[in-house]
């Protein structure tokens, strides 16, 4: 699993193509202010670890959101970080499941519409934990 999160002072998304038909239709946009967006690759390799991979992937955006003084977390699949994918099915599971982990301790999560192009908007500052890489 590749992660890279980013902590925005904002963020918004318009959602646009439908790249996985057999995921819920979403149309609109929505706009975030302090919030840590966690862009999330799962690789094909992390199928058979789905606990131990929600586990460091909670874990990692605990301590980022702790860095950047946030509770609130913006989980987005982004299959974009590495040649290796998962199973849709699987990516989806591990966000679900990381998302009710991150509200059972507190955290205000939201996910972004999965299976969709998005037109991003990000500002974010220019600090050096506001940008964090971790292959998981």
């Amino acid at each position: 699993m590749k992660l890279l999160m980013i902590y925005s002072d904002k963020f918004k998304y318009n959602v646009t193509t439908k790249t996985l038909p057999d995921f819920p239709d979403a149309q609109g946009s929505k706009e975030f202010n302090d919030v840590l967006v966690a862009f999330i690759h799962v690789e094909k390799e992390d199928e058979e670890e789905v606990p131990k991979k929600v586990k460091k992937l909670i874990k990692s955006i605990k301590w980022a959101a702790g860095k950047n003084k946030t509770k609130r977390i913006i989980l987005h699949s982004f299959a974009h970080l590495s040649t290796s994918k998962s199973d849709p099915l699987v990516a989806k599971e591990i966000l679900d499941k990381s998302e009710e982990r991150l509200k059972n301790v507190g955290f205000e999560v939201y996910q972004t519409p999965f299976g969709y192009f998005l037109d991003l908007d990000i500002l974010a500052p220019g600090i050096s934990q506001a940008r964090i890489f971790q292959d998981l």
